[in-house]
C-alpha cells in the first residue's frame, strides 16, 4: 500500500501529502547514504570533520523522517524549525563530502542524496508556509 493512503487519515488538513512523502524517503535515502560514508571512512587521517557531519546528518534524517511519520501531532512553529534545521545540516555535510567526492564515491554519493534532501526540504517549507 502507497505511504501517502496509509497517512491520509492522519493528515494535517491541507498538509501536501507528495512532499512529505518525498521528505520522508529522501531523509531516508540520506541517513543511509551518510552511513555507508561514515563507515567508509573508518581509518582514514584527516576525515574527522566529515565523518562528524555524516554522523549529524544522519541522525538528523532520521529524525526528520520520524517527525513526518507523526502528522497528526505536528505543532508547525516547531515542524518548520525541524525542517530548516534538517536542512542546514544536510547543506553542511553536502559541502564537506563535496570536497571528497573525487577520491571516495561514498562522499559523491553522500554529497548528492544531501542535496535531494535539501531539496525535498525546501519543499516541505514551501508547502507548510503556505498552510500558516
Amino acid at each position: 500500500m502507497d505511504m501517502r493512503m496509509m497517512m491520509a487519515d492522519s493528515m494535517v488538513e491541507g498538509m501536501d501529502m507528495e512532499a512529505m512523502q518525498n521528505l520522508m524517503e529522501a531523509a531516508a535515502a540520506c541517513e543511509q547514504a551518510c552511513t555507508m560514508c561514515v563507515s567508509s571512512m573508518m581509518g582514514m587521517e584527516s576525515m574527522e570533520t566529515c565523518s562528524a557531519r555524516c554522523m549529524n546528518c544522519a541522525d538528523m534524517s532520521n529524525t526528520m523522517m520520524r517527525m513526518m511519520m507523526r502528522p497528526a501531532g505536528m505543532e508547525m512553529d516547531a515542524m518548520m524549525a525541524a525542517v530548516q534545521a534538517c536542512m542546514m545540516v544536510a547543506k553542511a555535510c553536502s559541502a564537506e563530502c563535496s570536497m571528497h567526492a573525487d577520491m571516495n564515491d561514498h562522499c559523491r554519493m553522500c554529497a548528492k542524496a544531501c542535496d535531494e534532501l535539501v531539496a525535498a526540504c525546501e519543499a516541505m517549507m514551501a508547502s507548510m508556509r503556505q498552510m500558516s
